[in-house]
């Protein structure tokens, strides 16, 4: 196992981490897995040998469950693992049981901290955008969460680069806890982040933590073209994410992936993994399992390098169409690029 620092802070995290997601299997997270105490014992035992000191969670995860199971795993280890965990979605059915207040993000933190035994979270991420609360009161109870010893790092999750940037300039403004990552969806099947989220973690220094980097299963190698894909696939049930535009696309990028991983002789998943590890920014790679067998697979992306012909192939067959204002870039500024934006450029200038 390899190890990068947490965006720009002094902690140092495992290429890939180990999801939990699959922890609890209540409610539409049963779409995604039922894992309970004793297999998610021999799942995150599996994870610690392999190296992996980094688990990620949320309490919206099969309505507190995985949280649950994750603080009895632990038990006695804790310390071990660099532990993070996300709030915002509702956890009851009040008016003030969801969203990112002052009131509520302080009660979800502590509820985490019972479920999870410990009293402190390293990584503490707002989930999804809130609208509504003003982000002044927001980055304020995170400082405050911060200053109480309750949260080490605080990180954002699935905000547009515009969000991130009003947040961190509110943060430098008023001299408040500062976001330290982006918890963003970011595959070889999608890789929308390129435009604007991925610059922007390296202009700001900011850690990328990759969820969902087999695009919810369709890169296993599992989902073929002109193949049902297998009874309790993701793709065969009612899950949503991330949605699929268009499915020639979609198949010819499984297809290159197959292809290098045959040429390999290992798994399509662990070429996908490998193919995010290996991009700007990044990390830490989420990545769950349902099973002992599936977290060692994934485990073997850690060790693996592709070659510069095969990176190119799969480079080609997902590649990104220049949007305005980027293709204007391209053509006319060339000569004054900078680091961050020659992460989405550079292949489209000499």
């Amino acid at each position: 196992m390899k190890y990068r620092q947490l965006g720009y802070t002094g902690l140092r995290v495992s290429e890939l981490a180990l999801g939990t997601m699959t922890f609890g299997g209540q409610g539409k997270f049963a779409n995604v897995g039922a894992t309970e105490v004793e297999e998610a014992r021999r799942i995150v035992d599996v994870a610690i040998d392999g190296g992996i000191n980094f688990i990620d969670t949320a309490d919206i995860y099969s309505a507190g469950r995985s949280e649950e199971i994750l603080g009895e795993v632990l038990t006695g280890r804790r310390d071990e693992i660099v532990l993070a965990t996300k709030a915002r979605f509702a956890m009851g059915t009040g008016q003030n049981d969801a969203g990112l207040s002052r009131g509520y993000l302080i009660r979800a933190c502590e509820a985490s901290l019972r479920r999870l035994k410990t009293d402190y979270i390293d990584l503490y991420q707002v989930h999804q955008r809130d609208g509504i609360t003003p982000m002044e009161e927001t980055l304020d109870a995170l400082d405050t969460l911060v200053h109480q010893g309750k949260v080490r790092y605080i990180g954002v999750s699935n905000h547009s680069a515009w969000h991130v940037m009003k947040a961190l300039g509110i943060s430098e403004r008023r001299g408040l806890q500062r976001y330290v990552t982006q918890q963003i969806y970011y595959s070889l099947l999608d890789r929308d982040v390129e435009y604007e989220l991925v610059p922007l973690s390296i202009e700001e220094k900011m850690g990328i933590l990759v969820w969902s980097p087999l695009a919810g299963g369709l890169l296993s190698g599992k989902i073929r073209r002109g193949v049902e894909p297998p009874a309790g696939s993701r793709i065969a049930t009612e899950w949503g994410e991330p949605p699929v535009y268009n499915k020639e696309r979609m198949y010819n990028i499984i297809e290159a992936l197959i292809g290098v991983a045959e040429g390999r002789g290992i798994s399509p998943a662990q070429v996908a993994l490998a193919y995010i590890l290996g991009k700007p920014a990044v990390s830490s790679v989420i990545s769950g399992a349902r099973n002992e067998e599936q977290l060692l697979d994934n485990l073997g992306s850690v060790e693996l390098m592709l070659s510069e012909t095969e990176r190119a192939t799969l480079d080609t067959v997902s590649a990104l169409p220049l949007i305005y204002p980027y293709w204007h870039q391209a053509a006319s500024a060339s000569e004054r690029l900078s680091e961050a934006d020659e992460s989405l450029l550079a292949p489209f200038h000499n």
